[in-house]
């Protein structure tokens, strides 16, 4: 602000008409004149996976607005909220401009050349001291695909490290474990049209109405449906629904367990497609015995005679489609409950059909990209480490020798952190992620992190809560400011544009992968005339082909005319891309026979049950305003002011008997921590002994109380269901 502005602000002199301007723009109509562009630029949402289609209004070097992209396919031009307004993400305060080193115990200004030799001889060093498997990576799912193929093979080939994993694991790993295990490939089925053709949809722990609002408008068109809603919190969706199931937290896989049991003791399972295309249906049938209507109605909470008419309208279904989120994957249990939802998917033939699939609504905006190229819970392209055809035929499209390719993947986030507590990691490579917000009793974290020798944090913004532990900082570009391709929930690949350049000298990460690459030595051996994310991409394209995920049809000028296209999609495809595709239309699946499997899975009471200390249950979620630990959302004053800080919802029965009211500041304690000054919130939407707090704020951390456990199979964290009291804030507790 000049001194002339001041002083007419000042004065009152200013009374913002040119701030507050209007007029006509060609392509938004008349509106505010600080919206009108130059040129506009299309991309693709870098929030959830829903993967909307955006326009981005240019001016001055500057992004402006933007607006949904009405040729999309995935949205025909809606936003929402967050969509609307991430263009302010990209000039918010705290981007991170310069790399930084942390000397004398201060974080201080360098030179790339610097960064970059630092980052790869004290890796290397502690790599040499320790071993390979002592320097640990911990990634995201908000990189391109291109980015996210070349972080792979840099980690695995180039520093020879498998202990590298991403965030994904925090919210989709049970998803991915489940779909491994029955389909013997991980991959959502469906397509989002079959929530405009469904019969039946049973959303299991799925708020899509604030975690993926624009899925919303799929569910409007389709007129004729039942949807029905289980989530023990009645949210926005839930209010939707034309039949609420309020079931106790946790207990989801008794109740899929007891629709499997009506299902067929009543003979409506599809004995043709169980007989010709699946393994195990005796096995399962003796395993769902135990779920009687009244076993289940004890654990879930729900009547015998709402389980039953639930069970007969999915088994009676022409089309049903089952969508989850993370109330089915963050749990001790997820793997096997996703295992229950595809075999109910399987023994009345929902599946691979239009309006029929066991649908994961996946997290981040390219959670997908990471699950399909990312290389660390499988090779690239859905292969396994433990197949000796999947390396043989990967070292040759590599032109590599057979024995550089992994046989085995490394620890799985929550093990790496585990691991540098007990201090066999030493050294950890950080990107795109928040963990001192996102990851669950985060003292476990924070003892980790202080055992290492070095931390490199490569993140878009700074400060944060993990950057400001960091002894190495590379400031990367972000979404509007790199090129690139995600993948959707629906498998659809959209394509990333740059709209404007980073700020100061930030770099995208594809960019300083291969700047690493090259001081390590092996650029020319893994990414031999790569200059640019194309080059990644048309390698990506050759190493999918004939895979599951086949991108081979797909190129950058299809991805910019037809807005997004679905994989599978060969180069020999004869169908359009506008064409929906689903997985398993012909019965076959990507298992050694070809048949899926049914898997016996069993209930358990979730790990830390409610006692006298800790009588209340914890659940945690998002809300519509906010995305993850608002490192991008809380700069953006248009949603800060929406949803400025957190809140505790408590039901009025329990509030009564805490002598508790409505805005009441409070504490949340469980035995591993306590989250103070929280804004109490006293509605019926949460049951008597259950609270909701949103786990966004860093100032209010939900992860303060959560605990460590996590699934067995998939080590997906339990950030569920806690034992916690709440207690009226007193100035001892500030």
């Amino acid at each position: 602000m000049t001194l002339l502005q001041w002083l007419k602000l000042k004065s009152g002199l200013d009374n913002g008409s040119a701030k507050y301007s209007y007029g006509d723009d060609p392509v938004l109509g008349f509106t505010s004149n600080r919206k009108h562009s130059e040129r506009w630029v299309n991309s693709t949402c870098g929030y959830c996976s829903v993967g909307c289609g955006m326009q981005l209004g240019v001016r001055d070097g500057k992004v402006v607005t933007v607006r949904g992209n009405p040729d999309h396919p995935v949205n025909l031009g809606k936003l929402c909220p967050k969509g609307l307004a991430e263009h302010y993400a990209i000039d918010a305060e705290g981007r991170a401009k310069y790399p930084l080193l942390r000397k004398d115990g201060q974080l201080t200004r360098i030179g790339w050349n610097e960064a970059i030799d630092t980052l790869v001889k004290r890796f290397r060093k502690v790599q040499e001291k320790y071993g390979p498997e002592s320097l640990g990576i911990i990634s995201t799912g908000q990189l391109v695909t291109e980015e996210f193929y070349a972080l792979g093979k840099l980690v695995q080939l180039g520093f020879g490290t498998s202990n590298y994993d991403g965030n994904t694991t925090l919210c989709m790993a049970a998803a991915v474990a489940g779909y491994k295990r029955s389909f013997g490939s991980d991959g959502p089925p469906g397509a989002y049209e079959d929530l405009e053709k469904a019969d039946v949809i049973l959303l299991i722990g799925a708020n899509v109405a604030e975690n993926h609002p624009i899925l919303c408008a799929r569910l409007e068109a389709n007129a004729t449906r039942t949807l029905i809603v289980a989530d023990p919190r009645v949210t926005k969706t839930a209010m939707m629904a034309d039949i609420y199931l309020p079931l106790k937290p946790r207990s989801d896989l008794a109740l899929i367990n007891a629709i499997l049991r009506v299902v067929m003791d009543e003979d409506l399972y599809d004995k043709e497609y169980v007989e010709r295309h699946t393994t195990g249906f005796a096995e399962l049938r003796a395993s769902v015995e135990r779920y009687t209507l009244e076993y289940a109605s004890e654990i879930t909470g729900l009547s015998t005679d709402l389980i039953h008419e639930i069970a007969l309208l999915y088994g009676n279904a022409k089309t049903a489609f089952i969508g989850w989120t993370m109330g089915v994957n963050h749990s001790t249990k997820g793997t096997e409950t996703v295992n229950a939802i595809n075999n109910l998917a399987l023994v009345t033939g929902n599946i691979g059909r239009t309006g029929a699939s066991p649908f994961s609504i996946t997290g981040q905006c390219n959670a997908m990209g990471t699950r399909e190229a990312g290389f660390s819970s499988g090779l690239p392209g859905y292969r396994k480490f433990e197949s000796e055809k999947d390396r043989e035929e990967l070292a040759g499209l590599w032109n590599l020798p057979f024995d550089r390719i992994p046989t085995k993947r490394g620890l799985a986030y929550p093990d790496i952190i585990e691991a540098a507590v007990s201090k066999k990691i030493r050294a950890l490579w950080i990107i795109g992620t928040n963990p001192l917000v996102s990851f669950p009793n985060i003292d476990v974290l924070k003892h980790g992190l202080a055992n290492l020798d070095l931390l490199v944090v490569q993140d878009g913004f700074h400060p944060t809560p993990t950057t400001e532990l960091a002894d190495l900082l590379l400031p990367a570009a972000i979404w509007g400011e790199k090129e690139g391709t995600y993948t959707n929930s629906e498998r659809r690949v959209s394509k990333v544009n740059a709209a404007v350049s980073p700020p100061g000298e930030a770099r995208s990460d594809f960019d300083i992968f291969l700047a690493v690459a090259e001081k390590l030595g092996c650029r020319e051996e893994l990414f031999a005339g790569w200059t640019s994310p194309v080059d990644a991409f048309d390698e990506w394209r050759r190493v999918t082909a004939g895979r599951l995920c086949d991108y081979s049809g797909i190129t950058y000028a299809a991805l910019e005319e037809h807005g997004g296209i679905q994989w599978p999609f060969p180069d020999s495809v004869s169908t359009t891309p506008e064409v929906a595709r689903r997985l398993y239309s012909d019965g076959q699946f990507q298992t050694e026979d070809g048949r899926a499997r049914l898997l016996p899975t069993q209930w358990a009471p979730f790990p830390e049950q409610p006692h006298p200390e800790f009588p209340l249950i914890l659940n945690t979620g998002r809300t519509v305003e906010h995305w993850h630990t608002r490192t991008k959302t809380g700069g953006i004053s248009i949603l800060q002011r929406m949803s400025p800080r957190a809140w505790l919802e408590m039901n009025s029965v329990d509030a009564r008997k805490l002598g508790l009211r409505a805005h009441d500041r409070v504490d949340v304690i469980s035995a591993r921590g306590r989250v103070k000054e929280v804004e109490l919130r006293v509605t019926e939407i949460v049951a008597p002994g259950q609270i909701f707090l949103p786990f966004h704020f860093v100032e209010s951390n939900a992860n303060q109380i959560t605990q460590s456990a996590f699934d067995p199979i998939s080590r997906e964290p339990n950030y569920k269901q806690c034992a916690v009291r709440v207690e009226k804030s007193s100035p001892v507790h500030t």
